[in-house]
């Protein structure tokens, strides 16, 4: 049993005062509380807040046997906070980069020793002056002791958590000494858990040895578990104060949260309730007063009451209605509109709070009904049924608090911008920062949102519990204004990882029934009530679920005809074709996915030239699938359509070309069957580090090939032409609330353009819909032409734009006399930099245009060119033209299976 932390004001750990972090965010985009402190208002001065970030020091905790071969880490130097040991360390240029070649096993000591962090800081006769002063450190990685002046403040044991503590007794006028001692989890945990009857399963095994096989720890702990190691990234167990640090004082007065409640929303009328609690110490009557700014920045409504609190912990409740609000719509279905609540109290001396939220307006359904097949799973928003497209998002960095603002942002940019509108935040990390779903808000992305348990089996202890119940209350309090996040997730894969995994069957037989039992006890309780205990009473409005993938405890998890489905049997397991996805069509995809290497240019900034090879040990490292051996599986997926590579840089290529290929392939049969299918979220958009994984935007947040074709075959209109079988099936979907008219068409050439057949049918798409309008057996289709030598050509017109292309082909590529095209390029200025024009006069597949190492954003990659077309590709760089034209290089599938150097 794990020890939980103490805390000297548990009595309020369901209170989260944000009131201080949010005068250091006062620019923000303004989707979280906004306090505004004014000095000098009437006699009550508003909460003050002194950022302890500064200053900070950490050395190797003394008595560690790290210290007889590290003398260096024994002495104090500068650390950053927030931060880790591990990024202090590489800062002062004491470990080697763990993300270059094989360094990660060098940085594994790191996270099995202790250490320890201290700063010092003035305190001044005002703040020492107010009734509270309360330390609070927002985020602390993981087991950490605290201490003020040489006194213990409290023991945290949760990394998700925030701990605050009052301490105004304990500080002195002037300088004051903040200690922070942290100790490995591993270290802390290990000897406990070996002197146990058995060891919950968890996911993966440490690679280094530093854990027995089976005897994981990460499941005992509440901390990032993909930091232990995950078939995409490395293990590094971190240590640190990874969130910011400050003190905050208050009077008599202090408010604790300002949630907007949407009780109601429609396109008639909106009923909110806007709910403040506040903590006072005397009663006292107060005015508040709220307005309603609207989009248009015109009040769309105003409330005032009188009120008296008394002391303790109270809640003022405001409700108001206003008529025809603008609705919050998630990307392609309207606005992303928001409203700010402007909210004012006053006491007998003037004004002691001012505040403002704001959050955009939607109704949420998660749609559950009975149909003929099965039961629905589909996102209903503002009365719209909403297909959901997008991709699962994981950690950012390996460490958390190199959490990069702008990295956030061009990831959920570059989800809107192929027609993404949702991402599902994976549930083996850490809950995201408050800019990641400002950023959702804005773009109009939806969030579904996991609690972070990542698939291993939880303790089931009193303790555990609670501590996950208190976290949850935290994340729930702190996220649930935003209007992005459209579901609760109790977990990743910890339900059907119990019900069919090969390990778990293993586990099951080795304990007693008794234990059986509890631990299913356990994880229903913890999962089916307690946290959806804490979003019913703190979220209401947002529906939840027990677990990825599942039926809500409904039955069993991962089924075809109920729920959520994770689907990998196509890469895991048997290892089937690509074709497989034709054959499953579950009621919402949330998993599936197919690996690939980064382009070159990432692949060169983590590999020395000897190791650029699929089965050197550098490259081995940097493939965590199945402990390193994943490349033969990317091999096997790639030689049974492409052949085999002829170069390592050609087994990138054509890694990138099956993963885009095949993901394609199963999204646009979900978009196809839809309403049966309402949900298409491949694994995964991002990365944590440089590496092969699933990913479609790599650490530096080069797009793959992947990313580009997700532009397509997410479009709002989509023509989805699937061959199986010698037959091709055509559906027209349509993602638009209102009807479409479009005509479709397919036309028949040879790889030279020589067309043999072309047929085209004007149509009306209706709304939100999926129509099957042809089927077509080789024979009908070819009319006679030769299937090796031909391409059928499906697209979808709108006015003189195709909007949606798809070929077809009737044999794998490797099979096919594909002619290696001589690709012709124009590189002219242009407005939004320089406009690149490529052609052929013969079939070019798989186009892929890239400049070296110089930086460019390409509007347009990974496509086919068809004899005699031209497409243009707008180029923003900060690069001359003679750079560029240096630089430019041009590869095509044909060229690369036949034998030209990709570089």
């Amino acid at each position: 049993m794990i020890a939980p932390g103490t805390r000297a004001d548990a009595g309020s750990m369901e209170k989260i005062d944000r009131s201080g972090r949010a005068v250091r965010r006062l620019g923000g985009w303004a989707s979280f509380l906004l306090a505004c402190l004014w000095p000098a208002i009437g006699a009550a001065a508003p909460l003050s807040t002194q950022l302890l970030n500064e200053g900070w020091q950490f050395r190797l905790a003394p008595g560690e046997a790290a210290a007889a071969t590290r003398a260096k880490v024994t002495r104090w130097r500068a650390a950053s906070v927030p931060g880790t040991v591990q990024t202090d360390l590489l800062a002062a240029q004491l470990v080697d980069d763990p993300f270059y070649r094989d360094n990660e096993a060098q940085i594994q000591w790191v996270g099995l020793a202790d250490w320890q962090y201290r700063t010092s800081f003035t305190v001044d006769a005002a703040t020492l002056s107010r009734e509270h002063v309360e330390l609070v450190f927002d985020g602390l990685d993981t087991y950490a002791d605290v201490y003020l002046n040489g006194s213990k403040l409290l023991a945290a044991d949760n990394m998700f958590r925030r701990w605050s503590v009052p301490v105004k007794s304990l500080l002195h006028a002037g300088g004051n000494t903040l200690e922070v001692r942290l100790y490995s989890p591993i270290k802390r945990l290990q000897p406990w858990l070996l002197k146990q009857p058995y060891a919950l399963p968890g996911e993966f095994d440490s690679a280094f040895g530093d854990e027995p096989k089976g005897k994981q720890t990460a499941n005992y702990v509440r901390k990032a578990n993909y930091q232990y190691g995950w078939d995409w990234g490395p293990r590094i167990v971190t240590e640190g104060i990874w969130r910011d640090v400050h003190l905050d004082s208050w009077d008599a007065l202090r408010v604790a949260d300002f949630h907007i409640e949407q009780t109601q929303v429609s396109a008639e009328s909106a009923h909110v309730n806007a709910k403040v609690d506040v903590e006072v110490d005397t009663s006292q009557p107060l005015q508040a007063s709220m307005d309603v700014v609207g989009p248009d920045g015109q009040v769309a409504g105003h409330i005032e009451r009188e009120v008296t609190v008394d002391p303790g912990s109270r809640q003022i409740s405001l409700p108001v209605r206003f008529a025809e609000p603008r609705l919050w719509y998630p990307v392609g279905y309207g606005a992303q509109d928001m409203y700010t609540f402007k909210l004012r109290l006053r006491d007998a001396d003037g004004t002691v709070y001012v505040a403002e939220r704001a959050t955009g307006l939607r109704s949420v359904e998660l749609r559950r009904q009975n149909d003929r097949w099965g039961k629905s799973f589909a996102f209903v928003i503002n009365g719209i049924p909403v297909f959901a497209k997008g991709a699962n998002v994981i950690p950012f960095d390996m460490f958390p608090s190199r959490d990069d603002e702008l990295r956030m942002h061009d990831v959920l940019a570059s989800a809107r911008d192929a027609n993404m509108n949702m991402l599902r935040v994976w549930g083996g990390g850490y809950y995201m920062p408050d800019r990641f779903y400002e950023l959702a808000d804005r773009f109009g992305i939806l969030i579904w949102q996991d609690f972070m348990f990542g698939g291993a089996i939880p303790p089931n202890d009193s303790a555990f519990v609670e501590n996950a119940r208190q976290e949850a209350i935290e994340q729930v309090t702190r996220l649930r204004n935003h209007p992005s996040i459209v579901l609760w997730c109790g977990n990743n894969e910890v339900q059907t990882g119990w019900e069919s995994w090969a390990d778990r069957a293993v586990f099951k037989q080795s304990i007693s029934a008794d234990d059986r039992e509890r631990i299913v006890i356990g994880m229903v309780n913890l999962f089916g009530n307690v946290l959806r205990d804490v979003v019913t009473r703190y979220d209401a409005e947002v529906p939840y679920w027990a677990s990825t993938p599942s039926t809500d405890y409904d039955g069993p998890a991962n089924v075809l005809t109920d729920g959520d489905y994770h689907y990998w049997d196509v890469w895991s397991g048997a290892a089937k074709p690509v074709t497989e996805y034709l054959n499953v069509t579950p009621r919402f995809q949330s998993e599936y996915g197919l690996q690939s290497f980064p382009v070159m240019r990432t692949v060169r900034a983590f590999a020395a030239p000897d190791d650029l090879a699929v089965e050197t040990p550098v490259m081995r490292a940097h493939q965590k699938y199945d402990g390193g051996n994943g490349n033969k599986r990317l091999l096997l997926y790639i030689e049974r359509e492409y052949g085999t590579p002829r170069d390592f840089p050609s087994f990138v290529y054509l890694s990138q070309v099956m993963q885009a290929d095949g993901i394609g392939l199963a999204a646009e049969h979900l978009r196809a069957s839809r309403p049966q299918a309402m949900g298409s979220l491949y694994w995964q958009i991002n990365d944590v580090w440089p590496g092969a994984s699933w990913s479609s935007i790599d650490y530096f947040g080069r797009w793959k090939a992947l990313q580009f074709h997700a532009r397509r075959f997410y479009a709002p209109l989509l023509i989805a032409a699937l061959r199986q079988d010698g037959a091709t099936t055509v559906s027209l979907v349509s993602d638009r609330p209102a009807s479409a008219g479009v005509h479709w068409r397919v036309r028949v050439m040879d790889f030279a353009g020589k067309v043999s057949s072309d047929h085209q049918r004007v149509v009306t798409m209706p709304p939100l819909s999926s129509t099957q309008v042809a089927s077509f057996t080789d024979q009908q289709l070819l009319h006679g032409a030769d299937p090796m030598h031909s391409v059928a050509v499906f697209e979808l017109v709108e006015g003189d734009q195709v909007v949606s292309r798809q070929l077809v082909f009737f044999d794998h590529a490797k099979s096919l006399p594909l002619p290696t095209p001589v690709i012709h390029t124009q590189l002219q200025p242009s407005v939004d930099g320089y406009a690149l024009t490529l052609s052929s006069d013969v079939l070019a597949r798989d186009v892929w245009v890239s400049f070296g190492d110089v930086d460019t954003e390409l509007s347009e990659n990974a496509f086919d060119l068809l004899p005699g077309e031209s497409v243009t590709v707008t180029v923003r760089t900060k690069a001359t033209r003679d750079e560029l034209l240096h630089a430019l290089q041009v590869q095509d599938l044909a060229g690369v299976m036949h034998g030209e150097i990709a570089k």
